[in-house]
């Protein structure tokens, strides 16, 4: 029942891809169609439920309804962050220590329900719904920690991208040359996709009186779209062509 991707560059890329998407998205429905947080997160979080429910009950890996689902989470994520910090009042610091928490007790909840935090021994149904509710709450943390370097830091946009991506690169490095668990590192990496994603969805969106590039809000997420959608129909060929492979190989 193995229905989630293998662990490569390619995800990595997809994921920063997907998730800077997810800023710029959820900025365009939110701020400019001026919708609003609270409508956002919920038209929002809709869709995550739809394309969630599709994903726990198909019985193979599609890589098009995975990265749905991706794309899904890091929309509402980035919504659902700026709810909580803006609308709400409770500033970027305390709106990720409080996500934090969340993401810590779901870890907690994951593992005391028996199912293991790997995600290549991901092989029941009650195991894959903690790995979603863990990537919602993990991509609106993200949102919530880039928006905090970015604003309330003093880095600006580019300097909280360098900084987190700074420390993805030491992840990464850690991954082959340590011997801290590969779970642990998988996890803290995929945290920390998400602020390189809303830092950077920033850089392309905001104006150049921000530190931005201006691109606004509908052309970065045309171009991230379409970048996104190129890799995802590249993976399901490559999904097609592996039985064809295991053929050829017997």
């Amino acid at each position: 029942m193995n229905k989630l991707p293998q662990i490569t560059l390619a995800f990595w890329v997809m994921k920063i891809c997907a998730t800077t998407l997810g800023e710029t998205a959820g900025d365009l429905l939110s701020m400019t169609l001026n919708i609003g947080y609270a409508m956002s997160s919920l038209l929002l979080i809709s869709v995550f439920l739809v394309t969630l429910v599709t994903q726990l009950y198909s019985r193979r890996y599609h890589p098009v309804l995975y990265w749905l689902v991706i794309l899904s989470t890091s929309t509402a994520g980035t919504t659902m962050s700026d709810f909580m910090d803006r609308t709400l009042g409770l500033g970027y610091a305390a709106g990720s220590a409080l996500l934090i928490g969340i993401l810590l007790l779901t870890f907690a909840l994951w593992r005391l329900s028996g199912n293991p935090l790997d995600v290549t021994r991901i092989r029941n149904r009650s195991g894959e719904l903690f790995y979603w509710v863990a990537i919602l709450f993990s991509n609106t943390l993200g949102t919530a920690l880039g928006d905090y370097l970015a604003d309330d830091s003093g880095l600006g946009f580019a300097g909280g991208a360098l900084l987190i991506g700074s420390a993805i690169a030491v992840v990464a490095a850690a991954r082959y040359w340590t011997r801290i668990s590969g779970v642990v590192l998988f996890w803290i990496a995929f945290v920390l996709t998400r602020p390189f994603g809303a830092t950077l969805g920033d850089v392309l969106t905001k104006t150049h009186e921000k530190g931005g590039l201006d691109f606004g809000t509908i052309g970065s997420s045309a171009v991230l779209g379409g970048v996104l959608l190129v890799l995802v129909l590249m993976a399901t060929y490559y999904q097609q062509r592996e039985p064809v492979r295991v053929l050829e190989r017997s």
